[in-house]
């Protein structure tokens, strides 16, 4: 079985090859949700949700500045590789703004979407928090901690809305 899509970069020799691998990967999920961020937020019906996905905007552009910081101290650039993964997610989350839904099951559709990016981003700075520990970079793994955890509080609070909008969703 072939690849269809040739690989454009240097091949990886180490767990720090890894490590700039996936804080790339991270980088462009964080870009890429900067940019739908909006669009869900103007897709949403319930105040609530319209105003938690634009505070998440902004703490995303606080994350897309400390994976910066983290590229800066290593001398390397952050661009060069796209998230596939964020990209399906983010088409996810297009396809519920396009569906015809009654405003409540929209938002129960657009709540969904945005935990399983939220899913993601947990998963991917867990990883590359372990990864800054053990190549010993204490000062990353306390940036992308904050960013794990700010990603895991996003979660919580969808959980919470959706407690109250699946059950306005159920009733139509």
């Amino acid at each position: 079985m072939t690849n269809p899509e040739p690989s454009l970069t240097l091949p990886m020799t180490d767990l720090h090859d890894l490590y700039l691998e996936q804080l790339r990967d991270v980088y462009s999920a964080e870009t890429q949700l900067v940019q739908a961020l909006p669009t869900m937020a103007d897709a949403a019906t319930a105040q609530v949700l319209k105003d938690g996905f634009h505070a998440h905007l902004q703490e995303t552009l606080g994350q897309v500045e400390r994976l910066e910081r983290i590229f800066a101290d290593l001398g390397e650039q952050p661009g060069g590789h796209t998230c596939q993964a964020m990209q399906g997610l983010i088409a996810e989350g297009q396809e519920m703004i396009r569906e015809k839904a009654v405003p409540a099951v929209r938002d129960a559709g657009l709540i969904a979407a945005a935990q399983r990016v939220e899913h993601y981003e947990i998963a991917a700075y867990g990883t590359v928090r372990t990864y800054a520990d053990l190549l010993g970079h204490p000062e990353h793994a306390m940036l992308l901690r904050t960013s794990e955890d700010e990603e895991s509080a996003a979660d919580q609070r969808l959980t919470a809305l959706a407690g109250r909008i699946n059950v306005q969703a159920m009733q139509g």
